[in-house]
């Protein structure tokens, strides 16, 4: 039987014949959590018109998904966990036919690429490979300091909705037990990120940068575009205070349906609001903190 990676690799192989001789980079953006993603996405879907004059295509997402306006393309981490083969050419295969004479950069973004990082099989790894020896790719990613990141990436976890096999998402866990997790806890290892990244994708085409609030700027200086009124690009995705936190925990002991979850979403941003100056204090204990200092495996930028 042949393997995935390889049957993968003579598909690409076709569709990208009659793009020979076109030189094409493919930056992948691969968040990470609370680094300003939706913002980017937001940014360059909305400047889609004015990217492609410039041969640069943020690409429409396939029709038949779910959600196929959302600003971001989840798709590609979520057939990478399932080695989902054909699926994931799909994909590629609508991006390619967004593909202009004048395209010479392609961006996908989804922070979902570094959060299930750690569930991609080896074979979907094999994949991603084999896209490097088709194409131009460059991974980029922003990076919080790690305390800051992993409480976010806490209130995130407890937040969505329960979904089967993960340890952490929709659980009634308090932060210290979450920690126990590695599942959670490995999202501390920055620099182990990088060095797999580095093996897949090739030693310089990762490139990392340090979270300072000003990740559009960012984006459009390593695109080379003007960067003119990017600063007042509004933020989004406001993070949950303890209080909500709190509420969220309750509501995850019972086996409330995603759907369900989010119609509730609304109401808990509006306590999110009333009670934020009765709710600041961090939701990592002292303890909790030492550990996570010497857990984290952090990037010297």
């Amino acid at each position: 039987m042949i393997k995935p990676s390889t049957y993968f690799a003579n598909e690409l192989t076709e569709l990208l014949k009659p793009f020979n001789g076109q030189a094409l980079k493919l930056i992948i953006h691969a968040g990470t959590p609370k680094t300003g993603t939706t913002s980017i996405q937001s940014y360059l879907d909305k400047k889609q018109s004015k990217l492609r004059r410039k041969g640069i295509l943020y690409p429409h997402n396939h029709k038949s998904l779910n959600n196929p306006n959302a600003p971001k393309h989840q798709w590609f981490e979520k057939n990478l966990v399932t080695t989902h083969v054909e699926n994931f050419l799909e994909n590629l295969r609508n991006i390619m036919s967004q593909v202009k004479q004048e395209t010479h950069t392609i961006i996908l973004s989804s922070e979902g690429i570094y959060n299930y990082w750690w569930d991609f099989p080896d074979e979907s790894k094999d994949m991603l490979a084999e896209l490097a020896k088709h194409l131009d790719v460059e991974i980029w990613a922003w990076f919080r300091e790690p305390l800051d990141f992993i409480e976010n990436y806490y209130k995130q976890c407890i937040r969505n909705p329960q979904v089967e096999n993960n340890p952490c998402y929709g659980k009634d866990l308090s932060f210290a037990e979450m920690l126990d997790i590695k599942w959670f806890s490995q999202h501390l290892d920055y620099q182990g990120f990088i060095d797999e990244c580095q093996i897949v994708f090739g030693q310089n085409k990762v490139l990392a940068f340090e979270y300072k609030g000003d990740v559009i700027q960012q984006v459009m200086e390593k695109l080379g575009l003007p960067t003119t009124s990017v600063n007042a690009y509004p933020r989004y995705n406001k993070s949950l205070n303890t209080a909500s936190i709190a509420v969220l925990r309750t509501l995850n002991q019972y086996d409330i349906k995603a759907k369900d979850k989010e119609r509730l979403m609304p109401y808990l941003r509006e306590i999110n609001n009333i009670v934020e100056n009765y709710a600041e204090e961090t939701l990592i204990d002292v303890i909790s903190r030492a550990r996570v200092l010497k857990m984290a495996n952090t990037i010297k930028f």
